[in-house]
């Protein structure tokens, strides 16, 4: 069974929560388990051009179930994964994108964040991930 509204309405508070800890702007999204936003919310004042970079965050975790960061390291040159970004009608390889499991360490959804650094991106998905269920 893939997340549930309700699960990924919790996942966005809690990264939206985690983002005014930090004083950020940020814009945050789930997908369930086929990859289908589910939930979305863009913070006051974040940045247009991190919308879709939110989602194509959180697909790409999803698509590959891993977090981004760790797509991103395989995909450097050279690397046995270089050029993949450029697949799935554009994925997006560095950190803010965190898969979603449940109890059973099934991906059900994945959370997309992006509005800062790709150090905060992914602590702020990371908090979100871990509300989710």
């Amino acid at each position: 069974m893939g997340i549930t509204l309700e699960q990924a309405q919790k996942a966005v508070q809690a990264a939206k929560e985690k983002a005014q800890e930090l004083n950020l702007k940020m814009n945050i999204a789930v997908v369930d388990a086929g990859a289908n936003l589910t939930a979305f919310a863009r913070m006051d004042g974040a940045w247009l051009g991190s919308i879709d970079i939110a989602i194509r965050k959180a697909r790409t975790s999803r698509f590959f179930d891993m977090p981004t960061g760790d797509l991103g390291q395989a995909s450097q040159p050279g690397g046995s994964l270089y050029n993949i970004e450029h697949s799935n009608g554009g994925l997006i390889t560095f950190p803010g994108g965190i898969p979603i499991k449940n109890s059973n360490g099934d991906v059900v959804g994945a959370i997309g964040v992006s509005g800062s650094t790709v150090e905060n991106d992914h602590a702020v998905a990371e908090a979100g991930m871990k509300a989710a269920l």
